[in-house]
């Protein structure tokens, strides 16, 4: 099947929300108000992408820079719709993301997960995309939820 990734416009903001209730990655609800400084903000420097099969979004992904630092960046979420997952997709909406971010100057992106054993998979993901584990908050998410911060330098 074929699919393409590009940055998300408006009209895709039904669409997202369907793949938002199919995964549960953050309330559908929420993405209107959270997407709001993208569209209205023309200095925004939020970046929200999706992937999309026959014009259809069936993932998203939002990354923001990091405060008080240079050319470091967050991705704080990125999920593909239920129906869609395992068939690489996840792997190249990263790819899609590093590329426009190393083009635009960013040196480092971070990515954070849980270390429940519900999110091996996940950490395994990020793993073989060639991110270094960095960091382990214990107990961040919730009580025996920790943070695991994973890096990858993206400009040598």
């Amino acid at each position: 099947m074929k699919y393409t990734i590009r940055l998300i416009q408006k009209e895709d903001l039904n669409d997202l929300k369907k793949v938002l209730q199919s995964i549960e990655l953050f309330p559908a609800e929420m993405l209107e108000e959270m997407s709001s400084d993208y569209f209205e903000n023309s200095n925004s420097e939020e970046i929200w992408f999706t992937a999309l099969i026959n014009d259809i979004p069936i993932g998203i992904g939002f990354c923001a820079p990091e405060k008080f630092t240079d050319g470091t960046f967050n991705l704080y979420a990125i999920g593909i719709h239920a129906s869609h997952q395992g068939k690489g997709i996840g792997q190249e909406m990263m790819a899609f993301l590093e590329e426009y971010l190393s083009t635009n100057g960013a040196r480092i992106l971070i990515v954070d997960t849980s270390g429940t054993d519900a999110f091996t998979l996940t950490r395994t993901f990020y793993e073989k995309l060639g991110y270094k584990k960095e960091a382990v908050l214990k107990d961040f998410w919730a009580e025996g939820d920790d943070k695991v911060t994973y890096t990858k330098r993206l400009i040598p």
